[in-house]
């Protein structure tokens, strides 16, 4: 009997016949065993990428806010220098302005002392305002000039400071009418 016959017509053949379907029953048993066990692998694999994505993703996540907060500390940084340069070059002005102030007075009290008949230690008023040009800034300066020039120091002058009060309050009325 040929096995691809539909029935098995003696015993021999009927023996034949469920030895060769116990066979092919326990061949696709172990196909499918091998066939669960593949897809169990794969689904190991699947879960296992799955949570490398995943753990990759928030590294990634951590990375990218790690990074921002670096670029958000170092504009910070940034703005704080260029503060401090600009508040550096404000001074720096600020300096240079006094210093030529300062040189004027001086130049102004050596030609005071060459002069025959003037009190050299009085200086005109209007030389310890230049470069003044706002209110803020002509307050500022008489503070400054008060403290130096006040009869109670130990550097006072009386007459420089009726001088200086003399030139604050013709300058106070000139910024006031502006």
């Amino acid at each position: 009997m040929s096995l691809h016959t539909a029935v098995p017509e003696t015993p021999d053949e009927l023996m034949e016949f469920r030895q060769w379907f116990f066979k092919k029953t326990m061949q696709m048993e172990r196909d499918q065993r091998t066939l669960e066990d593949d897809k169990r692998r794969l689904q190991l694999q699947r879960d296992r990428l799955e949570r490398e994505r995943r753990d990759f993703l928030r590294e990634k996540e951590a990375d990218e806010r790690f990074r921002a907060q670096e670029e958000y500390v170092l504009r910070m940084k940034q703005q704080v220098l260029e503060d401090e340069l600009q508040k550096l070059a404000n001074e720096k002005q600020y300096l240079e302005r006094q210093r030529k102030f300062y040189d004027h007075v001086r130049r102004f009290q050596q030609r005071q002392e060459s002069a025959p008949g003037r009190d050299a230690s009085v200086v005109k008023g209007e030389l310890f305002f230049i470069g003044v040009q706002s209110e803020i800034a002509l307050k500022k300066r008489y503070k400054d000039l008060i403290k130096i020039y006040h009869p109670d120091n130990m550097c006072g002058d009386t007459e420089t400071l009726q001088e200086i009060n003399r030139e604050y309050d013709r300058l106070r009325l000139v910024f006031a009418v502006c």
